[in-house]
């Protein structure tokens, strides 16, 4: 449905740092890297999510948006987390099932320090998905 999404970013450098630690527990790399730009995909392919700097304010979408990014396994929403938390984001939810999503729906919920709400998530049985 969707080829890309990007978001406008106040220090490229600090969302840079907080991505590449938060994303690399999910498989996804920088695929591309410009001046004002870093792309952000499945290594070897396209970028999926790309962070722009942009000089003026920055105001994020407020509740009732996020990002979602698939998760190869309950483990790795876990260590996406972990890592996003050591780099200055904020929990939003801690990493475990939400049965309101379906009785398989393992997620990690956080803000990013630019405010933008995102989420690592994984539908698969336990026994089919690392566990922490």
């Amino acid at each position: 449905m969707l080829h890309h999404l990007s978001f406008a970013v106040a220090d490229l450098q600090r969302a840079a740092a907080f991505y590449d630690a938060a994303l690399a527990p999910l498989g996804y790399v920088r695929v591309w890297t410009a001046r004002d730009a870093i792309g952000y995909g499945l290594p070897g392919g396209g970028d999926g999510f790309a962070i722009k700097a942009r000089s003026e304010a920055i105001t994020a979408p407020g509740p009732g948006f996020h990002a979602a990014f698939a998760a190869p396994s309950r483990e790795a929403v876990d260590r996406f987390h972990a890592a996003a938390l050591l780099h200055g984001g904020r929990c939003n939810g801690a990493p475990g099932l939400r049965p309101q999503y379906g009785p398989t729906y393992y997620a990690a919920f956080v803000i990013d320090p630019d405010g933008y709400r995102i989420e690592a998530v994984i539908h698969a049985p336990s026994d089919t998905a690392a566990t922490s």
